[in-house]
């Protein structure tokens, strides 16, 4: 599968960006484990034009999670242009237009998914953002606002004669948000509708298995794993046997899943600062140590600790075994083990000039 120029090979697996999971620290580890591309948290096109910290923060990537896109979302046509002149401008490998979150306060400015209940201004965002790049620009966007509005097709090929170069959908409807199953059964007829561009299948790629059956039931060129990666980046190396072999590894080890963890909040510290990454890292437990023995107690000793070293000490001392006493042993790593610091940073943005 190609975007542009990019070369992702055949059946790609593809990170989703998802709003406080997919940083920099949780995409360095999912690309060790197989994803083919990867994208930043959406980025308000609002936030970039006027320098807000929080989202110019958002386009920093590392240069080995290439390829990367930069995603950018907004229901202003000129707002949207000049925040992809300033995604544009971080030379990431591609551009993405969010045209999926259902959020409330995001669909009620016509952006995410909000601006499918006015396709004509979808295709002028679309058009603003393929002029202004000077990279392949791509999109992400739903079925349709709700059942009685799904012009999915007719989008696919609206948005393809504007000049994008894949189109990613998740098979929901905005009313749906992320309730019922995703529907794969629109998913060829999008593709059919699509002429020489690549079409992503997204939604319910939650395990090896159900990532080989879109691929087999639906022919989508690429899947999009999203949910199914929180707490688990071994999905794609799962997925990737599994398609290639036909069987899925065994799954990681207790002291493997430990270190990755630890790895993941000492990314984090690094990247956000110590008292902030820490405090980011306790969303993340519940993922990675979902249906374990002591799970919720090793949670909650977690959290006791507003200290990296204290975090790292309870994680890499803990067993399953110690679920009676809730008392870590000394036995494993000490944390110094743990690699301090992230890769080379790509080039760092320059504040965003106000609106004039």
């Amino acid at each position: 599968m190609r975007i542009g120029t990019i070369d992702l090979g055949d059946r790609p697996l593809l990170l989703a960006p998802m709003e406080d999971v997919s940083d920099p620290p949780f995409r360095i580890i999912c690309k060790r484990y197989g994803a083919d591309m990867l994208y930043t948290e959406f980025i308000s096109s609002g936030g970039l034009t006027y320098g807000a910290e929080g989202s110019v923060q958002k386009l920093e990537f590392y240069e080995e999670e290439r390829p990367v896109g930069i995603q950018i979302f907004g229901g202003e046509v000129d707002q949207v242009r000049e925040a992809a002149r300033i995604a544009d401008a971080q030379e990431p490998d591609l551009i993405d237009i969010n045209f999926g979150c259902p959020v409330k306060k995001v669909v009620c400015k016509d952006g995410g998914a909000g601006i499918l209940r006015n396709l004509e201004k979808m295709e002028a965002i679309t058009a603003a953002v393929v002029q202004e790049a000077t990279r392949p620009v791509t999109v992400k966007t739903r079925l349709g606002w709700n059942d009685e509005s799904i012009r999915i097709e007719e989008v696919a090929r609206m948005l393809e004669g504007v000049g994008i170069a894949a189109l990613a959908v998740h098979g929901r409807t905005r009313a749906q948000m992320y309730r019922g199953d995703a529907r794969w059964e629109w998913f060829p007829k999008i593709k059919a509708a699509l002429r020489d561009i690549p079409f992503i299948g997204n939604g319910d790629a939650t395990t090896p298995e159900r990532v080989r059956d879109m691929f087999d039931e639906t022919g989508c060129d690429g899947v999009m794993i999203g949910r199914g990666a929180i707490g688990n980046p071994w999905i794609f190396r799962d997925a990737r046997a599994l398609l290639e072999h036909g069987e899925v590894p065994d799954p990681p080890s207790w002291e493997e899943r430990v270190a990755v963890v630890a790895e993941h909040l000492t990314l984090k510290c690094a990247w956000l600062g110590e008292r902030k990454g820490v405090l980011e890292m306790r969303r993340m437990y519940g993922g990675y140590f979902k249906g374990h023995r002591g799970a919720s107690q090793l949670r909650a000793l977690l959290m006791e600790h507003q200290d990296k070293d204290g975090v790292l000490e309870v994680l890499l001392n803990w067993s399953p075994d110690d679920v009676e006493t809730a008392v870590p042993v000394a036995r494993a790593v000490k944390p110094a083990a743990i690699p301090a610091k992230l890769p080379r940073k790509a080039r760092l943005p320059q504040p965003a000039e106000r609106a004039a």
